[in-house]
């Protein structure tokens, strides 16, 4: 699996010259928090963990910048009920 890349409101992980993941948040004007919006991987990957990679690294980004987090697409919400560990970034706790 490749390396976890960062861009403009999004992390993803590319290879053969396309994303093969990618997850992407944007800021909620109203609260400053990233809103994390949409979540994809590729069968490529499947099954691997790249998910759960790119969930983590929002986290950890939002953790090192002192942001909460909106877990609005289904697989960011399940990962956040999956993990209790990210409650800390989870906005409204």
């Amino acid at each position: 699996m490749g390396q976890i890349e960062q861009g403009e409101g999004r992390f993803y992980i590319a290879g053969d010259g396309k994303d093969l993941a990618e997850i992407t948040y944007r800021t909620d004007e109203a609260t400053g928090a990233w809103v994390i919006d949409h979540t994809f991987v590729s069968e490529d990957l499947r099954g691997q963990g790249a998910g759960e990679r790119l969930v983590k690294a929002v986290v950890d980004k939002a953790r090192a910048e002192q942001v909460k987090l909106v877990p609005q697409c289904p697989y960011a919400a399940h990962q956040f009920k999956k993990h209790a560990e990210y409650g800390d970034v989870l906005s409204g706790s």
